[in-house]
C-alpha cells in the first residue's frame, strides 16, 4: 500500500515521540552493545517495540530492519521493507540534548519510497514520499546553491583528513556537526546547512528516510564515490555519503579521492 505508507510512518513517528520523551533527561538505563555499535538505552527499546508493533501490524508482508532488532535475512526476500532507527543520536539523548530523532523509511526493491524523520524535543517533522516533495512541518523545503569554499558542511572530524582529498588539501568549507545523522541530511535538504558529508560507512537505518527527504527537497544524494545508494542490502551499510545542492555535490565528490572527477573548479 505505497500510497498510504507515508501517513502511516508519520502517525507512528508522532506516537513514538511521547514514549521517548518519558525517558529524556530522566537518566534512562543504558548499556553498550559492544564492538563499534555504541550505546543503547531503555528508551531506544521502548520506541522500537512501539514502532514494530504498529508498523508490522499494518504491513505484515513488509520486511523489517531496525538498529534495535535482531536482523533476519528474510527481509531481503520481501519486496518492501521498513528501515527504522528508533532513536538516532542516542548519545545526545543520553546527554539530555534535543538533537535526537526517530527515523522511519519504507524501501521498495532497494529504493526508498517514503521517509519520516521526527525530532520530538524540537517538534520537527521532516517527511517525503517518492511522488511528493519534501516538507518540514508541512511546509516545502529546499537546499542552498553555493560553492565549496566557505560552505557550511555537517560532517565529523574524520572528514578533515588531508589524505581523503585530491592533492592532499581539504577544501575550504566550514565544518559543523549535529548528533543525529538523519537530522544532518534533513538540515542540508532544508537549506539551513549547505551539505552533509560522511567519509565513513553509514548504517542504512541512519540514512534511509533522510536520504529520500533530502533528495525530494532537491539535493543530490549519493555515496561518497558519487554512486546512487540502494537499501535493504545484506550488510545494511552504505560506503559514506554526500548530500548537497547539485553544484556543491559535484564539487565535493570531485574533490574526494575515489570520487568522480568532472573537472569542475572546486576552489
Amino acid at each position: 500500500m505505497p500510497a498510504t505508507d507515508l501517513p502511516l510512518l508519520i502517525r507512528a513517528a508522532l506516537d513514538a515521540g511521547p514514549i521517548a520523551m518519558r525517558f529524556w533527561r530522566q537518566s534512562p538505563r543504558a548499556w553498550d552493545k559492544g564492538g563499534t555499535l555504541g550505546p543503547v538505552t531503555e528508551a531506544d527499546l521502548a520506541v522500537n517495540e512501539h514502532l514494530e508493533e504498529v508498523l508490522r501490524s499494518a504491513r505484515p508482508d513488509y520486511g523489517w530492519l531496525s538498529e534495535e532488532s535482531a536482523d533476519s535475512a528474510d527481509r531481503q526476500d520481501a519486496v518492501r521493507c521498513f528501515i527504522i532507527d528508533p532513536i538516532d543520536g542516542t548519545r545526545a539523548f543520553m546527554d539530555g540534548q534535543d538533537g535526537f530523532s526517530h527515523s522511519l523509511a519504507v524501501v521498495d526493491d532497494g529504493r526508498v519510497t517514503a521517509g519520516v524523520v521526527y525530532l520530538p524535543a524540537r517538534d520537527l517533522v521532516y517527511a517525503a514520499s517518492i511522488d511528493a516533495p519534501a516538507t518540514l512541518n508541512d511546509k516545502p523545503m529546499g537546499p542552498t546553491d553555493v560553492r565549496i569554499k566557505g560552505a557550511r558542511v555537517l560532517t565529523s572530524r574524520a572528514s578533515m583528513q588531508p589524505s581523503l582529498w585530491r592533492g592532499g588539501a581539504v577544501p575550504g568549507f566550514k565544518r559543523e556537526f549535529r548528533p543525529s545523522l538523519a537530522w544532518r541530511l534533513c538540515l542540508a535538504g532544508e537549506g539551513r546547512f549547505d551539505a552533509a558529508l560522511s567519509v565513513q560507512p553509514c548504517w542504512e537505518w541512519d540514512i534511509a528516510a533522510a536520504s529520500l527527504i533530502a533528495a525530494q527537497a532537491g539535493c543530490a544524494v549519493t555515496d561518497m564515490r558519487g554512486h546512487a545508494m540502494r537499501f535493504n542490502t545484506g550488510p545494511a551499510k552504505v560506503p559514506g555519503l554526500v548530500v548537497a545542492g547539485p553544484r556543491l555535490h559535484r564539487q565535493i565528490t570531485a574533490a574526494l579521492k575515489g570520487g568522480p572527477d568532472d573537472g569542475e573548479e572546486v576552489a
